[in-house]
């Protein structure tokens, strides 16, 4: 644990310049205010009043308390969810994030429509549960509990990309995870090695706590920002 939270320290640093090409002042400001950035999504989110959503929101109200949190800007707690998978986002309207059957201007309300239209009668996959496996400073890794779990993750995201029609770059690599917040600013070396101290700690507590984390049932979502992603369409039963 300590390692991974070194190397999450490490990526924190050395993307700082990428984060603040890729989404200071689209996704945030220069103060960490959430600007527009719409688009959709298919997410999970926590199972609201369950015992895994009370560990999660503990173990962010800790990180909030480390040196220089105020350097990362926090996603409100009614936001947190798991991405199952990726739907579009304003500002990245080009392949292979975009289906080639519709044309990048398309605004996001009629893409989201699209997407409404495709995903009815969508079936859904097997139920899938979810534990954490690392955390940083910008949020809870997350990974299938079992094989069992990570087979039916696997199916969900292959299927979905077909009613989407593209497939990113890390579609069979890609780590789920429960973002609490982005960094704004990089912090000090100093502030790093207190929280490589401390949050291997609170992710220890949090697995004690919360062996598996609860979710609600995977749902296509529309947003405006990253501070609120509306339920459309809930895509079967399953979920935590």
């Amino acid at each position: 644990m300590t390692k991974d939270i070194r190397e999450a320290m490490r990526r924190a640093a050395d993307t700082h310049d990428q984060w603040r090409v890729t989404h200071k002042g689209t996704r945030f400001d220069d103060r960490g205010r959430f600007l527009p950035e719409p688009g959709n999504t298919v997410v999970c989110h926590l199972d609201a009043g369950s015992s895994s959503e009370a560990a999660v929101i503990a173990a962010r109200a800790q990180c909030k308390t480390l040196p220089e949190a105020d350097r990362l800007t926090f996603t409100p707690i009614p936001s947190l969810h798991m991405t199952l998978f990726q739907g579009v986002i304003e500002y990245r309207r080009h392949a292979p994030y975009w289906p080639q059957d519709m044309a990048l201007d398309t605004p996001i309300e009629r893409m989201t429509e699209h997407y409404l239209a495709r995903l009815d009668g969508f079936q859904p996959g097997a139920a899938f549960r979810m534990r954490a496996t690392a955390l940083s400073p910008t949020g809870l890794t997350l990974q299938g509990a079992e094989p069992a779990d990570i087979r039916a993750l696997s199916d969900w995201r292959n299927r979905l990309a077909d009613v989407f029609g593209y497939r990113h770059p890390d579609h069979d690599s890609y780590r789920f995870h429960v973002t609490f917040a982005y960094l704004v600013e990089p912090m000090s070396e100093e502030a790093k090695a207190v929280w490589a101290e401390e949050v291997p700690k609170i992710l220890t507590e949090l697995v004690a706590a919360a062996p598996i984390i609860d979710l609600m049932p995977p749902a296509f979502c529309a947003f405006e920002d990253m501070e609120f992603f509306d339920e459309l369409l809930v895509l079967g039963d399953q979920g935590g």
